[in-house]
């Protein structure tokens, strides 16, 4: 078995702003399940407390271009993984949302040295695996200013595309920050359209390539998904592969969830209907919603996420189709854009008695949507995997979803109902099919609900999948 390192901007249950949190908490507890040596690299943010971890090595010099910072290093045992937390206050103590600071490059650049001193001194691996344009830093360090090193030279790197849309871009101006040779400004590495893009030196320098789905593996060869990258991705086919994110089920499951109101199963659905009357207390709905469908959304509020057709659709599910609605969500810390924030809270003050909406992150209302609702709905213009369809087909939610990605690889027509063609129109017509079965066919409803919640899309398949992909390095 190998000893593997993970190198994060995020993991649950330490920082989350989305479904890289929920990958990076689950994936090396699955391969420690399986007799991997797993341990984890993040940065130590300000919502991250030390009161259970102990401080392994203090004193850390970074430069970066002028700048000079200070770390230390504290590690922290969870379930069956070390987790170490790469301190500097400077970059990472601070309030708000996890990215979008002006200094992002250098925040991760000073992280991704932290990380390589793990790798070199305190948990040397056989694979760094690296995890988003956050991480991809440590590849093009380690070919670069540590190919000597005799400790970290003959590492095998793996590098996971959780997004491509988010590929670390900074302008020119910041490039000596980065402290890397002027060679890799260039088009055949790190320059980017007279940019830099930080995500090329994982995907050129990685020994392995990996997305979240096997669909999206293929989807960013393409112009329409590749964001400029899909001619490099093209020549890095030999080492792409799509491995399909799983899902943690101790998490997850109305079996066992203690966030919801009441718990059932596949052989007992009577605790849904408590789950959605608690769903619709928590949002103060009024309790004949229960005879209306509850559609659900858990989402960023962002295009790609298929926002912008749920507002073409709105207006004509709540006056035409008599619907309840049921919203968590934000604008993406990357690229916030408001306009769905205000359209939903529109809504809200048109139709008060059916629509319910929550402004941010809440996990525990997360489950609460994912048990309380009949339909949810992720029409996503392009989605690398997603979690909430898999989340969502768990609790006999049924999802409706736009066939891309993940979603093509976990929804099928005997759990869920698709369409393809991003159009207004098609997900409108897609909705209605599945609102016609709940209303008009209970009893396919139900065998529907109990199908989906027999899929399993637990970690071990990934993990077993990802074991295969080490070995083979």
């Amino acid at each position: 078995m190998s000893r593997i390192l993970m190198v994060a901007s995020e993991a649950t249950p330490f920082a989350k702003s989305g479904g890289l949190a929920d990958v990076v908490g689950a994936l090396p507890q699955a391969l420690a399940q399986l007799g991997h040596e797993v341990a984890i690299v993040l940065p130590r943010y300000r919502s991250i407390k030390l009161d259970n971890a102990q401080r392994v090595w203090q004193n850390i010099g970074i430069s970066l271009g002028w700048h000079t910072f200070t770390a230390e290093i504290y590690s922290v045992r969870h379930r069956d993984v070390t987790v170490y937390l790469v301190d500097i206050p400077p970059l990472f103590d601070r309030g708000g949302a996890l990215y979008g600071h002006s200094d992002d490059h250098r925040r991760f650049a000073a992280f991704c040295h932290g990380a390589l001193a793990v790798a070199r001194f305190l948990f040397t691996p056989d694979i760094l695996h690296l995890h988003d344009w956050q991480a991809a830093l440590c590849a093009s360090y380690l070919k670069t200013r540590y190919s000597l090193d005799p400790i970290l030279r003959d590492l095998k790197l793996v590098f996971t595309i959780h997004n491509l849309e988010y590929n670390g871009r900074f302008g020119r101006s910041v490039w000596g920050d980065f402290q890397l040779p002027d060679y890799l400004f260039s088009p055949d590495f790190l320059e980017f359209y007279g940019d830099i893009a930080v995500m090329k030196g994982g995907i050129i320098f990685a020994d392995a390539i990996t997305t979240v789905s096997p669909r999206y593996a293929e989807e960013i060869q393409t112009p329409e998904f590749g964001f400029g990258l899909d001619g490099l991705l093209r020549s890095q086919v030999h080492k792409l592969r799509g491995i399909l994110n799983g899902v943690d089920y101790s998490e997850w499951s109305p079996e066992t969830d203690p966030r919801i109101a009441a718990r059932y199963s596949a052989s007992d659905l009577s605790g849904k209907a408590l789950c959605k009357q608690d769903l619709l207390d928590h949002f103060q709905l009024p309790s004949e919603n229960l005879q209306r469908p509850l559609l659900g959304i858990v989402t960023r509020f962002a295009a790609q996420k298929g926002i912008d057709i749920i507002q073409q659709v709105a207006w004509t599910l709540m006056y035409d189709d008599d619907v309840a609605l049921a919203v968590l969500g934000a604008a993406t810390p990357h690229t916030p854009d408001m306009r769905f924030e205000y359209f939903f809270e529109h809504l809200r003050s048109v139709f008060p008695d059916r629509v319910g909406i929550y402004r941010g992150f809440n996990n525990t209302l997360a489950h609460k949507i994912e048990a309380g609702a009949d339909i949810f709905l992720m029409p996503s213009r392009f989605e690398p995997c997603g979690l909430n369809q898999m989340y969502s087909l768990r609790y006999g939610t049924i999802p409706v979803v736009r066939s891309t990605g993940g979603l093509e690889n976990t929804v099928d027509g005997e759990t869920g109902f698709k369409f393809w063609g991003y159009w207004p129109p098609d997900f409108l017509h897609a909705v209605r099919l599945a609102l016609d079965e709940y209303r008009n066919r209970p009893e396919d409803w139900r065998k529907r609900m109990v199908t989906a919640m027999q899929r399993d899309f637990s970690w071990t398949a990934s993990a077993r999948q990802y074991t295969t992909l080490y070995h083979s390095l």
